[in-house]
Formats: structure tokens, sequence, C-alpha cells
């Protein structure tokens, strides 16, 4: 809820200064500044609510962003389970939805993912196809809960997000944590229809890598969302990552997701 003061007319310019800098705080989480490209070995673990390791396999993920839009090659390697199952995401920009392709190895063939589809698991982890894509900035109302807030070691602003239009998100809305230093989200509760907390979504690790170019990069090692309504979590570990290492356009089309080449 917006913060309260004392009197009508200070209410009325706090809220409106509140607004316009919760926008400017996600804007700028939204903008951070990211490798042209990435390649990366991740560990994916699935976890049960009794802490024991469901399962645990490995990734290999390719990222481009080119023109403002990013695209994002997913590659199972392991274990046999979901081994050669591959998935494209290409961001679309402003106002459209994003497409989303899965190659199935046990089917031998490659499918769109409707968009009707968002709100579905994505491979049995704790996120969905469209917690994989990043909201734009003005789909939501953004409200400021808190100017500075300590969370996981990170002076914070927090952010309240609300969809403007609400069947545009599987969330009722969003509480960001967003460090003051590196403008990363670094904490995040999502909330369901009914308004209670669903999941959580907590950057575990974030550090300073070199791309090819010598630039350096704030990058997300380490993250771990967990269902608190089923107590079931998700954790992924960036184990290999080169950045700014040139990846062919090829690789993020629909020909490469059948054949893997």
């Amino acid at each position: 809820m917006k913060k309260i003061v004392a009197f009508a007319a200070a209410l009325v310019a706090g809220c409106s200064a509140f607004a316009i800098d919760a926008v400017t705080v996600m804007t700028q989480a939204h903008d951070v500044e990211k490798p042209a490209f990435t390649m990366s070995k991740v560990k994916m673990d699935l976890i049960e609510k009794n802490g024991v390791l469901q399962e645990s396999r490995v990734v290999t993920e390719y990222g481009r962003e080119k023109d403002d839009l990013s695209s994002i090659v997913m590659i199972f390697n392991s274990p046999a389970s979901v081994k050669d199952t591959r998935f494209l995401m290409l961001e679309n920009g402003p106002g459209k939805d994003d497409d989303k392709f899965i190659y199935l190895p046990s089917l031998k063939t490659t499918r769109r993912i409707a968009a009707s589809e968002g709100s579905k698991s994505f491979m049995g982890t704790d996120a969905s196809y469209d917690d994989l894509s990043t909201r734009e900035v003005d789909e939501d109302e953004h409200e400021m809960i808190s100017e500075k807030e300590e969370k996981n070691g990170y002076t914070c602003w927090v952010v309240k997000s609300t969809p403007k239009d609400p069947k545009s998100s599987q969330y009722q809305y969003r509480i960001n944590y967003i460090d003051q230093e590196t403008n990363y989200p670094v904490y995040t509760e999502m909330y369901d229809k009914k308004g209670k907390l669903w999941k959580t979504l907590t950057l575990e690790k974030l550090e300073k890598r070199s791309g090819e170019t010598g630039k350096i990069y704030d990058m997300p090692i380490q993250e771990y969302m967990k269902n608190v309504q089923t107590g079931h979590s998700t954790r992924l570990t960036i184990v290999q990552l080169k950045l700014d290492s040139e990846i062919p356009d090829r690789v993020f089309t629909s020909s490469f997701l059948n054949t893997g080449k």
C-alpha cells in the first residue's frame, strides 16, 4: 500500500512522487545492461517439499540481445528423461506475445507454446512459461512500498507491480526488491489471483563477470524459486559462463530446434 503521510496536500504530492520513483526504479531494473551474447552451462535442481533433491539436470543455454530484443535457446543435456529437449523463446517487443517453441525428442517434433499455456509449468520446474518472459514496465502500475529496505544483504527499493490488464498475467501483483547499487531484482514475491503468496524468487549469487570484449557485467549466477503453496522449489546455478562471444543467428531458429545443429 502507498505510504501514508499526515496531511492531504502532502499525500497527493507524495503519492505522485512515489509513482514516478517506482516507475523509474522498474525502468532501471528493466534496462540493466546485458551481454550481447551469453553461453552458459546451468545446473537445474528440482527440490521436493521436504528438501530432498528430486532431480538434477544439466542445461546448455544460449542468449542473445539484438535490437533491444532477447532470444534464448535451452538444450537439456541430462538426465535421460529430458535429454535433447530443446526450447526457444524469441521476444517480439511491446504489445506482442513472445514466440515460444519446444522440441520434444520422444515425438521428434517442435510445437509452439500457445499464449493460453503461459501459466503452465516449464519442464516440471516452479517457473511457468510466462515467468521466462520479461514484462514491459508500462504493462504494470508501480507503487513504491519502501525507499530503503535491507534484503539478503542488499539495500533495496521495494516496488509493488500490478498488471494494468489483469488478464495479461497469472499474478494479481508482484512485490519487487531492487538492489540500489546494481538495479537488479534480488527478491520477488508473486501473488495469485486471490491475493495469496504463490511463489518467491531469490537471487542467491550476483557476481561481476568479464566479457570477451573486456566489459564487466553484473550476472545472476544462482537463483532459487519456491512455490510456497506446494513447498516445491527449483534452483538454477550457472557452472560455466562465456559472455560476448558471438553466436550464429541460426541457433535462434526453429530449424536449429529441430536438429540441434
